[in-house]
């Protein structure tokens, strides 16, 4: 799957699960189009988005805050 991360034993990425939810599509959906997901796969999907959202740092890229504070803003 070119990388992305996916659930394992299946090539159903976690990008397709996250993109599902967002659009509103109900878990129990999720389960009945995709049989071989269980309830913790997907839980394990919000999980991992998670994650990767908590370690994620945002730079400021305005000139007058960066000649301030000498360093980016966090």
């Amino acid at each position: 799957m070119v990388g992305k991360p996916i659930v394992k034993g299946t090539r159903i990425t976690v990008e397709l699960i996250l993109r599902q939810l967002g659009q509103g599509v109900a878990i129990k959906d999720i389960l009945v189009n995709y049989p071989h997901l269980e309830k913790e796969d997907i839980f394990a999907a919000i999980e991992y988005a998670a994650r990767l959202v908590e370690e994620e740092s945002v730079y400021s890229l305005d000139p007058q805050e960066y000649d301030q504070a000498k360093t980016p803003v966090r």
